[in-house]
């Protein structure tokens, strides 16, 4: 069968009523919010119903499905959220779509169960489910699996190919075209210094600085983000690859020597990671980003997520943590891997507690950066002489260039490498691009960033109203998938600025079920509510457009904010024309 065939073999019927509705239906590629293991995953939704009862119920199904279709081995879970359950059981690599159909029989016979209705007869699902497994199987990759498992080489697998090792230490085969074991050059595969980069807000800075460090030892270094996978200045896609399938596809590039790969919260929960033998994983920060999708409700569910990367970690793997937000702190001393914490506090609990017991640990004292190995501490550089931290005026760029400095020690890079692409890479969009890019027009500081959440929006504003400046222009939009209540802290947020004069922009190809206008109208009454004078206002069709109004405003001396979530080249290709 092809892979299109495979996904529609079976349907399975399951009860129709608002009370138990199964949302989604996927399968589980690598570690997860749940566990690190394969399999498949069901997000349902309860209304009226104990969900407790119904994971309890569901765990039972679940069971006598699986030893139905001889899968006694194999083990399953429910998590709890507050109008739903995620409910996954393992599998085999070679039989993700199958452990779909086994996961929805079990729902088919948990939801009639709890409805007291008359479920479907057992035989023919499971006639149905062996026959698909049948298909499905690929023992030459379960042999592959084991084998480099058995050596600690990484292995990736999707629908059309799987490789082991990363890199220049790879080698990549059709799924269904797998030589013999013994033909496999095991010498010859290895795995690369990787490093995995979460968190809410600063993923791309953090992961952009940290292949400059790499730049900078004279190493092949690769990355993949929301923006584009890219090797040295080689972009071999853009698009948005801060999932499994931009992380396979740059661990797969021969020439790839050193790798920083950003992790979404989508991917994660969408599929999982990729591998499982990174060197080093960054949690940047938790915040509130997001939230409302696959079950994942709350901050500290979004923490979890985002801490599936410590999963992909090789047993000697090091997680690199900030001390200074909470969560973070919360999650970390529940790993099982080796800590490096970062703080701007030399006092920070963490960083105190890391000291006396001999654990790495960075912090910030008195603008310098330092570093402790577990036994010395060391000065690296000054926090001001990072162009990204603003003179040291962008606390949150102090913190990306810490996370950034850790985990190149984590990766064994030199500290001559670590400070040279610290201190040479810029807050301009040839290096960083749409991350607090700054311009000069008609004699005005012009920054523009992508900022998109309260807390990031927060921390940009709070950086740059410390400038120096005569007056100040801030332009901002949102899309149209947030709150009311979302788009009115977003406004809040950016008013910290201390804006003199306002340009609110649609974003039309972000509506997402608004109507044109309406955002605008949301940005605007969160401003006159907040003290701002309505003739300060204006509103712009477009982020060009706002931006063409600012320029034809600026004059020596101002300083402009330009929050641009859509049409960025266009706003880089007017703010040059002015310069």
């Amino acid at each position: 069968m092809t892979v299109d065939e495979l996904e529609t073999a079976l349907s399975i019927p399951v009860p129709d009523d608002p009370r138990l509705v199964l949302d989604d239906s996927r399968r589980l590629t690598g570690p997860g919010l749940l566990w690190k293991h394969y399999g498949a995953i069901l997000d349902v939704f309860v209304e009226g119903v104990d969900t407790a009862k119904v994971a309890d119920v569901w765990s039972a199904e679940a069971r006598r499905v699986l030893d139905a279709v001889g899968w006694q081995a194999e083990k399953l879970i429910a998590r709890q959220f507050e109008d739903g359950l995620n409910l996954a059981i393992t599998a085999p690599i070679d039989q993700l779509y199958s452990a779909i159909f086994v996961a929805q029989v079990a729902w088919h016979y948990t939801a009639h169960t709890l409805l007291g209705t008359e479920p479907d007869s057992l035989e023919p699902f499971v006639s149905g489910v062996t026959a698909v497994m049948a298909e499905e199987a690929n023992p030459d990759l379960l042999a592959l699996q084991k084998a480099a498992d058995e050596r600690a080489i990484d292995f990736l697998s999707d629908d059309d190919h799987v490789s082991l090792g990363h890199g220049a230490g790879s080698m990549t085969w059709p799924v269904r075209s797998i030589p013999p074991l013994e033909d496999i050059p095991w010498d010859s595969l290895y795995n690369l210094p990787v490093a995995l980069i979460t968190g809410t807000n600063g993923k791309s800075t953090s992961v952009r600085l940290s292949a400059a460090i790499g730049e900078a030892a004279g190493i092949g270094s690769g990355t993949t983000s929301t923006d584009y996978v890219k090797i040295g200045d080689d972009i071999l896609d853009y698009g948005d690859y801060s999932g499994p399938g931009g992380a396979r596809m740059l661990l797969r590039d021969k020439r790839l020597e050193l790798a920083f790969l950003e992790v979404a919260r989508g991917g994660i929960l969408r599929r999982g990671l990729a591998l499982r033998q990174a060197q080093a994983a960054l949690v940047t920060n938790i915040a509130n980003d997001h939230l409302g999708q696959y079950g994942v409700n709350t901050v500290e569910a979004l923490a979890d997520a985002k801490f599936a990367v410590a999963r992909t970690l090789a047993v000697d793997g090091i997680l690199v943590l900030n001390a200074d937000d909470p969560l973070v702190v919360r999650n970390g001393h529940q790993a099982e891997r080796q800590v490096c914490w970062f703080s701007l506090d030399p006092e920070n609990p963490e960083i105190q507690a890391a000291k006396s017991t001999g654990n790495l640990c960075c912090w910030l004292e008195d603008g310098m950066i330092i570093y402790f190995d577990g036994t010395s501490a060391q000065p690296m550089l000054a926090a001001a002489d990072a162009p990204v931290t603003m003179g040291g005026a962008a606390k949150f760029n102090i913190r990306n260039v810490m996370g950034a400095l850790c985990l190149g020690k984590a990766l064994g890079l030199s500290d001559a490498a670590i400070i040279k692409g610290l201190s040479t890479f810029e807050s301009k969009p040839e290096d960083n691009p749409g991350r607090c890019n700054e311009f000069f027009a008609k004699g005005a500081r012009v920054f523009v960033d992508f900022a998109h959440n309260p807390h990031s929006v927060e921390a940009v504003s709070d950086a740059l109203a410390h400038l120096p400046s005569k007056r100040k222009f801030l332009l901002l939009g949102h899309a149209g998938d947030r709150s009311d209540e979302d788009i009115r802290n977003l406004t809040l947020a950016a008013l910290a600025f201390g804006p003199d004069q306002i340009i609110i922009v649609e974003l039309e190809e972000y509506l997402r079920g608004r109507r044109f206008g309406e955002v605008s109208d949301l940005i605007e009454k969160a401003c006159l509510e907040n003290g701002v004078p309505g003739d300060v206002i204006r509103k712009a069709d477009s982020p060009p457009t706002g931006t063409e109004l600012i320029i034809k405003d600026l004059a020596e001396g101002d300083l402009a904010l330009l929050l641009v979530l859509d049409e960025r080249d266009k706003v880089f290709a007017l703010l040059e024309a002015a310069a």
